[in-house]
């Protein structure tokens, strides 16, 4: 017998009783004002928010931002903005995105607890995208900010196979000389614009 065997005999001659799993009924959190708890948020886990009042000032907006000033390879996938400079429907293999400066997409809603946005690869062939470019842009609609994941969880559907994920954040890790690193495994700046 192996250490590991020994070791799992002893656990499992101590069974544990089973306990019912918790109620989800709630109350939970909501906030009065979700558009400020989330840029808040947003900004506290190191992401930019901007609030678009129209979507006929969308365009001027992302025109403004700082990550496009330079940027050599540019994907939109967003409805009524310009398409960049990439088309990602011909992008047939991820590799191809290794130089991808920024990425302008969809979100389909934002959840204000956290300040994460549910995005998904309907609109886009090539889902690393998401972790490849540099500088990655969500846009969102400002009336489709949840209170709490509870709530984002409800409105997920999976109707066949597919893909999606919640994203918070730049990427950033601490766990290597307890040092903040922005961009250690995929873009090196989130931001989210909500619109309307």
């Amino acid at each position: 017998m192996t250490a590991r065997d020994d070791m799992l005999a002893r656990i499992r001659a101590h069974p544990r009783p089973a306990l019912p799993l918790p109620a989800l009924a709630g109350p939970f959190i909501e906030f009065a004002d979700r558009e400020r708890q989330f840029l808040e948020v947003l900004t506290f886990v190191g992401g930019r928010g901007l609030i678009v009042e129209d979507v006929s000032q969308l365009e001027a907006a992302v025109q403004a931002l700082p990550c496009l000033a330079g940027a050599g390879k540019v994907i939109c996938t967003v409805a009524g903005l310009p398409p960049g400079n990439c088309d990602p429907s011909a992008v047939s293999d991820p590799h191809e995105l290794a130089d991808l400066d920024v990425a302008i997409l969809p979100g389909e809603f934002a959840v204000a607890e956290n300040a994460a946005v549910w995005v998904t690869d309907r609109q886009l062939r090539q889902r690393a995208a998401y972790f490849l470019t540099q500088h990655l842009v969500l846009v969102v609609s400002r009336t489709e900010i949840v209170d709490h994941l509870h709530q984002a969880y409800e409105r997920l559907r999976f109707d066949g196979p597919g893909y999606g994920l919640f994203i918070s954040g730049p990427s950033k890790t601490a766990d290597i000389e307890q040092s903040l690193v922005i961009g250690a495994h995929g873009p090196r700046s989130l931001t989210v614009l909500l619109v309307g």
